[in-house]
């Protein structure tokens, strides 16, 4: 990696154009892009009403949510990488961080947008691969176990900024307890409905009447 993440950065005047650029490329909304080129229609009209991946699921066709998966981690990645390249890691975490707010709110979409868990993971990895790996890692197993999206979510944000602190970087965990918390904030309906047991299993189509916040 070409900067230094062992120990917390000073303050650098970069970390504003890379918070603009992060916001806007997390902004884009693939998901609601991607159905749309597949003929879908707006994907926001079915399911949870969500633009991510989990929903683009229950339009029936993997190879888009995959797509949209990989586009939505991917952005978040790549704000963090370009703008560390160019300006260092302040720079760099505020590009992810605005990256994964521009996904939660989109300037595009009335800055109604989707949760953030794929932008999320994408800003872990490009942050530090292994713990990015590692709360990946716990959102598969929870995943596996429990076969809710949401609550494999949850999960993982919890441990990712714990396992910042444990891998020797814990200025890094400060940043990314910010965006788990975003994380929770915009899955207060999903924990309602966990606790309720109405929450949608993995590939299950959510109640519209009861999906939608």
């Amino acid at each position: 990696m070409w900067w230094n993440f062992d120990a917390a950065p000073t303050f650098a005047w970069g970390m504003i154009p890379g918070a603009i650029f992060g916001y806007l490329l997390g902004s884009i909304p693939f998901g609601l892009v991607f159905t749309r080129m597949a003929g879908l229609g707006d994907i926001r009209s079915i399911g949870s009403g969500n633009i991510g991946a989990t929903n683009v699921l229950r339009t029936g066709n993997k190879p888009l949510a995959l797509a949209t998966l990989l586009a939505d981690g991917g952005k978040g990645a790549i704000a963090v990488l370009i703008a560390g390249m160019l300006g260092g890691p302040m720079p760099s975490v505020a590009a992810g961080v605005a990256a994964f707010a521009g996904h939660i709110y989109p300037v595009w979409l009335n800055f109604k947008g989707g949760k953030g868990v794929a932008t999320y993971f994408g800003i872990l990895i490009a942050f530090a691969w292994p713990i990015g790996l590692a709360a990946g890692a716990a959102w598969i197993a929870t995943a596996f176990l429990f076969r809710y999206s949401s609550l494999a979510a949850l999960a993982s944000a919890v441990l990712a900024p714990i396992f910042f602190v444990i891998g020797g970087l814990g200025w890094l965990a400060i940043p990314t307890a910010l965006c788990s918390a975003l994380i929770y904030w915009r899955h207060r309906p999903n924990i309602a409905r966990l606790l309720s047991g109405k929450e949608p299993r993995i590939g299950e189509k959510a109640d519209p009447a009861a999906a939608k916040p």
